[in-house]
């Protein structure tokens, strides 16, 4: 969640931490610091809660100068979001100088026993051991890398950490421990950047490694050392970053969400790209690590991820079931790693998370493959910890998605379980060849189809306006499409900080049906398909209680029109596609509201990015 940039070279570092920390603004925080060592080795700390901006009043044009740095956007565990709580932190002698995300869970053991030994703290914050820790060494004769090396040893949690020390202002070192936010290494020419995100090293370069749950880096303006914590050496490489710094652009879009959303049409396209032929139809997944009999040995399969990464895996379920013909079930992963789950080698886990680092979705990642489970993850992130801890990836490949509500991700999701229940069904011969070129035809309709359902972009807006004072919203949903209503109504809580709730319709009559009245509108999502007449069967019960109805149609579709009271129209969609159209006008629903209410769109409150903290 916490955005950590690090900066050793021959520029100034000030300007440029505050720049990377402007580009992973996306993740979330409450406030933000910087640390710089000035050329006479004088420290120059500035912190502020609040937004960057405030950072940067704070400094009023006079930037610290030096040539190396630290900077942080804090998300608060511990201690409230204020100027002490915020990071940097020091140790006593203000020598020692930290940036920190995860917990640690330790820090209170850690605290006292620090404390005991005459060292004093400033703030609330867990962090504050780390540099106190490795002070601490350093008072009994080790070097700042090992002292660094013995403090990562000591603290217990998932955790990334940056250092910097003003007697050796020429390195940087940091870690990483467990599934906390990860750390990058950015290889300049005569400079060298830490970050915990690509987006923040973009611009400076393109060639970059990254740092493995018990690795730790020290960098200085030339290259980088890595080794174990344990102590040996890592030969690691650069590689060539997977994004460029044009992708992360508004592209004159006033929010990065609404630029999101309108790029699904060609994101789907990239999502598919490089995995699909059609002639004949087939799926390529490159690094697919199961062999056709071993995919024959699959009895069931198990979806996991938490949030709109869940809402996936409930839509995933039905892939399996329908395309792949296996059993399958979705779960919340922070349920899953709790409730014993009973897993074997002929059980597939299907996890789902666009960063490849929410901790719960790795927790449960970790139960399965102490339970030989096979693996499988859908991720955004290539390099991320869950495409290293799994089997095999798909990635969903629709670029760095920077609004905090998940919009293209969700799509691009979709897609990619989609294709990997194709492959798992032509494998198990439960698909004929036939089947696979109607699936894939299918799936290479969603663009325009997608592209079609954003043209009611002007219909969400009119219809925030009207409904925009709500203070709560049922959303409804049958079948493949449940789990969409789930995703309309997370998406208007997210932003527009509207209460609403999705449920599956027919559960409406067995609660939340006492709840409407003039007052509370309800979304409905009500295609033509299987299940329509028992959506028309909803509308009216909720009608007949004298509720408002938003009902998404499809084009053309008549009978809802003297019914309900506002129509949002959709393309017709093949059902098991469906989802990733009808979601796409929920999306804009919400965007809306959230402008409308005059609600920070691409920041929500309280929410982050990557939740690399239980």
């Amino acid at each position: 969640m916490c955005g950590i940039v690090g900066y050793i070279g021959g520029k100034q570092a000030a300007p440029i931490l505050i720049d990377g920390l402007a580009r992973l603004e996306y993740r979330g925080y409450d406030s933000a610091g910087i640390a710089v060592i000035e050329p006479g080795s004088a420290l120059i700390v500035r912190k502020a809660p609040g937004k960057l901006s405030a950072l940067v009043d704070s400094l009023k044009g006079a930037t610290p100068e030096g040539f190396s740095g630290i900077g942080h956007t804090r998300w608060a565990t511990h201690g409230s979001p204020t100027e002490a709580n915020a990071h940097p932190h020091t140790d006593c002698s203000q020598q020692v100088v930290v940036v920190h995300n995860g917990i640690v869970e330790n820090y209170l053991a850690l605290k006292e026993d620090l404390q005991k030994q005459g060292h004093p703290f400033a703030s609330e914050t867990d962090t504050e051991v780390i540099p106190h820790l490795i002070e601490s060494y350093m008072t009994e004769g080790v070097g700042f890398e090992e002292a660094v090396r013995l403090t990562a040893q000591r603290i217990q949690g998932a955790q990334a950490v940056v250092a910097l020390h003003v007697k050796d202002k020429g390195r940087l070192v940091a870690f990483r421990l467990g599934n906390a936010g990860g750390i990058t290494v950015g290889y300049g020419n005569g400079e060298m950047f830490l970050a915990s995100d690509l987006p923040a090293l973009l611009p400076y370069t393109s060639q970059v490694a990254f740092l493995a749950p018990g690795e730790m880096v020290t960098i200085d303006a030339a290259d980088a050392r890595f080794r174990s914590i344990k102590g040996p050496a890592i030969r690691k490489y650069p590689q060539a970053a997977p994004y460029d710094s044009v992708a992360i652009a508004k592209e004159g879009f006033r929010h990065f969400m609404l630029k999101e959303i309108m790029e699904q049409p060609s994101m789907v396209h990239r999502a598919i790209g490089g995995k699909v032929s059609f002639e004949p139809a087939d799926v390529h997944l490159p690094g697919f690590p199961f062999t056709d009999p071993q995919v024959r040995e699959i009895n069931r399969v198990v979806l996991t991820g938490m949030g709109t990464s869940l809402y996936a895996c409930m839509v995933g379920r039905t892939y399996m079931e329908h395309i792949a013909g296996i059993p399958a079930e979705a779960d919340n992963a922070s349920e899953l790693r709790y409730r014993g789950p009973i897993l074997d080698d002929r059980t597939l886990v299907v996890s789902v998370s666009q960063s490849g680092e929410t901790a719960d979705t790795l927790a449960a990642m970790e139960e399965a493959a102490r339970q030989g489970a096979k693996q499988i993850t859908i991720c955004n992130v290539e390099g991320s910890q869950s495409t290293r801890m799994a089997h095999g990836t798909v990635f969903i490949g629709v670029g760095p998605e920077i609004g905090v509500a998940s919009t293209k991700c969700l799509t691009g999701a979709l897609a990619a379980l989609y294709l990997l229940a194709v492959r798992l069904g032509k494998a198990r011969g439960f698909l004929n060849q036939g089947r696979v070129e109607s699936l894939l035809n299918d799936l290479a309709s969603v663009p325009r189809l997608i592209g079609q359902a954003l043209e009611q972009e002007h219909l969400c807006e009119r219809l925030s306006q009207k409904y925009g004072d709500a203070f709560n919203f049922l959303f409804l949903g049958r079948g493949i499409n449940m789990p969409i209503a789930m995703e309309g109504a997370l998406k208007l809580k997210e932003v527009s900080y509207i209460h609403a709730e999705g449920y599956p319709a027919g559960e409406m009559k067995h609660g939340p049906i006492a709840l409407i009245d003039k007052s509370m509108p309800t979304v409905a999502l009500a295609p033509s398909d299987a299940l329509h007449d028992k959506m028309r069967s909803n509308i009216e019960e909720v009608k007949a209680r004298g509720g408002k109805v938003i009902a998404v149609v499809t084009q053309g579709q008549h009978d809802l029109a003297d019914i309900a009271d506002d129509l949002i129209e959709v393309p017709l969609s093949p059902y098991l596609v469906s989802p990733m159209v009808h979601v796409a006008p929920l999306q804009l629903l919400a965007y809306y509201f959230a402008i409308k209410r005059g609600c920070d769109v691409d920041q929500p409150r309280n929410l982050a990015k990557t939740v690399t903290v239980e």
